[in-house]
């Protein structure tokens, strides 16, 4: 029996119209019987993809209807079972987010690119930063400050002018974004098993907003990031096109 394949796609006219050429020429199937998923879309779409079906452990194949498409592989309609069979895996754990909210409930998510603290009025965040219980820095003023993961390195993160992370380097990126004091300060590397708690100082006065993958948690008052080891998003990629690969690549365009 060949592989059975579940299409999924962005809202986008290019993403739509790519499923059903796909669905006519390969089939469908539920996600649930599939072998592998397929996301047409961009790289939101892909992040959308791998949340939704995070309980399934299914590995997402993506091709690219968007924009951008850093983890997306290149469109093409022929052969697409040779070249699902012969991708190579990489496998993602996501960053688990516990915002402790102005509103007294802490709510909880997955990012697999960042989380993000931005400041949500006309004022600079006042931050600190705790990294495995020990106070790192007192006080950073700023727009905002995210988490990234090595996958999500180049999305918000490098837009920040924060490092780009190779896939296997086990660490987290902490960027500041448009840092005032100190001035000077725009990040720092940490261990991927690191655990990192911001506190948001004068949160009355200087609101704050989190997010994972750009999903809200509303106004905080502090948040804490870890690393989800117990999760492994799983992502295919055509040979000599994988995410290490890419990773290398952007760094010299």
């Amino acid at each position: 029996m060949g592989l059975k394949l579940h299409f999924a796609a962005s809202e986008g006219p290019r993403a739509q119209a790519s499923l059903a050429d796909l669905i006519d020429r390969y089939g469908q199937v539920p996600a649930e019987a599939a072998d592998v998923i397929v996301a047409l879309g961009g790289d939101g779409f892909m992040l959308q993809t791998l949340h939704a079906n995070q309980g399934l452990d299914k590995p997402v194949y993506g091709m690219n209807r968007g924009t951008v498409g850093f983890l997306m592989n290149e469109y093409n309609e022929t052969g697409l079972v040779e070249r699902v069979e012969a991708a190579e895996l990489a496998e993602l754990n996501p960053l688990r987010m516990r915002a402790r909210c102005i509103d007294g409930v802490t709510r909880e998510a997955l990012a697999i690119n960042e989380v993000a603290l931005l400041r949500a009025g006309s004022q600079a965040a006042k931050l600190a930063i705790t990294v495995d219980g020990r106070l790192r820095m007192a006080e950073l003023i700023c727009d905002g400050t995210l988490v990234a993961t090595p996958a999500g390195s180049t999305a918000y993160n490098y837009s920040a002018h924060g490092p780009i992370l190779p896939i296997g380097s086990d660490v987290l990126a902490v960027t500041a974004i448009a840092a005032y004091r100190p001035r000077r300060w725009h990040g720092a590397l940490l261990p991927k098993r690191a655990r990192v708690r911001i506190e948001v100082l004068e949160p009355e006065k200087r609101p704050v907003m989190a997010d994972a993958d750009g999903r809200p948690a509303g106004q905080v008052l502090s948040v804490e990031v870890e690393t989800a080891a117990d999760i492994a998003h799983r992502v295919l990629f055509d040979p000599g096109h994988g995410l290490e690969e890419r990773l290398i690549r952007e760094q010299f365009v």
